[in-house]
C-alpha cells in the first residue's frame, strides 16, 4: 500500500481499535505456487502493553502448508470502513470520484502456536463473536464435547503475528475543506452512496474531529504566543 503522509495512521490506540473492530482479514504470502491469499478472523493478542499490535488467529489445514506458515513472511490486510465518494458532493468545482477507506497492513513471519495455545485462541474467537448474540453458543458448550473440540483443533494451525512492519492508511477526505467534509459525512449518513460501509461516516467524523481539535489547539498556542508578544503587553516571565 503506497503511503501518503497526509493519510498516515500512527497512533497505536487507533490501530488497535481498527484491528479489533475489523477482525476479518486477508492473509497474503508468496508460496511455492505463487501468490496465495486466504481470509480468516483474527484477534488482538491479550497483553497489558497498549502499544502492542500482535495478533493471533488460525488457518485450516492445509492452508498452513500453502502459506509456509511460520517459515515465510506474511502480509495481513485489515479492511476498515470504506466507500465510494461522489464528485457531486464537492460542490460546483472540477472534480472526480474517489474511494475513502481505512486499512492496516501487518507484515512479518508468524509464530506457530502450541495445541493448547491454539485451543485458547479458538475459544476466544468463538466467544468474541457469540457474545453479541441473544443466546451465545460457546465452543466447549454442549452438544460439543472435548473429543469434538480437540478434533477441531487438530484440523487447524494457530499463529501469533508480531509485525516487523506496519503500514496504516486513513484516506478520509483530509484534503478537502471542512464544509465539504461535512457534506460528505451527511450524504453518507443519509445513505446516498450504495457502495459505502454504513460505519464510514462515523470513521470520518472521528478522524476529522481529531484533526479539527488539533488545528484549534495549534491556533490557541500560536495565538497565545502572539498575544504575549503584542505591543503594550509585558510577556509573562520577563522583567
Amino acid at each position: 500500500m503506497r503511503q501518503n503522509p497526509s493519510f498516515a495512521m500512527t497512533d497505536a490506540a487507533e490501530l488497535r481499535r481498527l484491528i479489533d473492530e475489523n477482525p476479518w482479514v486477508t492473509i497474503v504470502s508468496a508460496g511455492d505456487v505463487g501468490l496465495v491469499a486466504s481470509h480468516y478472523a483474527v484477534l488482538l493478542e491479550e497483553t497489558d502493553d497498549p502499544g502492542s499490535l500482535s495478533i493471533v488467529g488460525h488457518v485450516g489445514k492445509p492452508d498452513d502448508a500453502i502459506h509456509g506458515l511460520g517459515e515465510r513472511e506474511l502480509l495481513v490486510v485489515v479492511h476498515g470502513p470504506h466507500g465510494y465518494i461522489s464528485p457531486g458532493w464537492y460542490g460546483d468545482v472540477p472534480s472526480v470520484p474517489t474511494w475513502n477507506f481505512v486499512s492496516v497492513h501487518l507484515s512479518g513471519v508468524p509464530e506457530i502456536l502450541s495445541p493448547d495455545e491454539n485451543l485458547r485462541v479458538l475459544d476466544r474467537l468463538v466467544a468474541r463473536f457469540e457474545e453479541a448474540l441473544p443466546q451465545p453458543r460457546l465452543m466447549w458448550q454442549a452438544p460439543n464435547d472435548e473429543e469434538y473440540v480437540r478434533r477441531l483443533e487438530r484440523g487447524t494451525v494457530g499463529f501469533r503475528l508480531t509485525p516487523t512492519k506496519v503500514v496504516a492508511k486513513r484516506k478520509l477526505s483530509q484534503n478537502k475543506p471542512d464544509e465539504v467534509v461535512d457534506t460528505i459525512i451527511a450524504e453518507l449518513e443519509a445513505g446516498a452512496s450504495p457502495y459505502a460501509d454504513p460505519r464510514l461516516p462515523g470513521e470520518m467524523r472521528r478522524a476529522h474531529d481529531a484533526l479539527r481539535a488539533g488545528r484549534a489547539a495549534e491556533l490557541l498556542r500560536s495565538g497565545g504566543a502572539d498575544a504575549a508578544e503584542a505591543p503594550g503587553r509585558r510577556p509573562r516571565g520577563r522583567m
